[in-house]
């Protein structure tokens, strides 16, 4: 009988572990659970007293895949302070500080954009 030789190495199929199938649960199995350690550090930096309010709360809005809501009442707001170990009102003040910057960015791209007076 004809033994069918792996076209990479020119050895045949020896072992389950050379079965394709396996290799690719083995990979997803690997990937899983590098994601899972991800996460689990994710949620460790979203509380760190090391990190700014700021990148708390980026750290939130991408294991949440959600923004930080613009309205300070959004119920929201006390959810995100307490999965990342802030208060209410440091939340309120990202909000601000990203509102802030929104406008000083519209208004240096308006003045940009304006026509020079002669």
């Amino acid at each position: 009988m004809h033994d069918k030789q792996n076209f990479f190495t020119g050895r045949g199929p020896t072992t389950p572990s050379d079965d394709p199938s396996m290799d690719f649960r083995a990979r997803l199995a690997h990937q899983q659970a590098e994601n899972a350690e991800r996460r689990k550090l994710d949620l460790a930096e979203q509380s760190s007293r090391l990190k700014t309010a700021e990148e708390r709360i980026r750290i939130w809005e991408r294991l949440h895949e959600v923004t930080l809501p613009r309205d300070p009442q959004h119920r929201l707001v006390q959810i995100i302070a307490a999965n990342t170990g802030l208060t209410d009102a440091e939340v309120r003040d990202e909000q601000r500080r990203r509102a802030d910057a929104k406008l000083a960015s519209a208004a240096a791209s308006a003045a940009a954009s304006a026509p020079a007076s002669a």
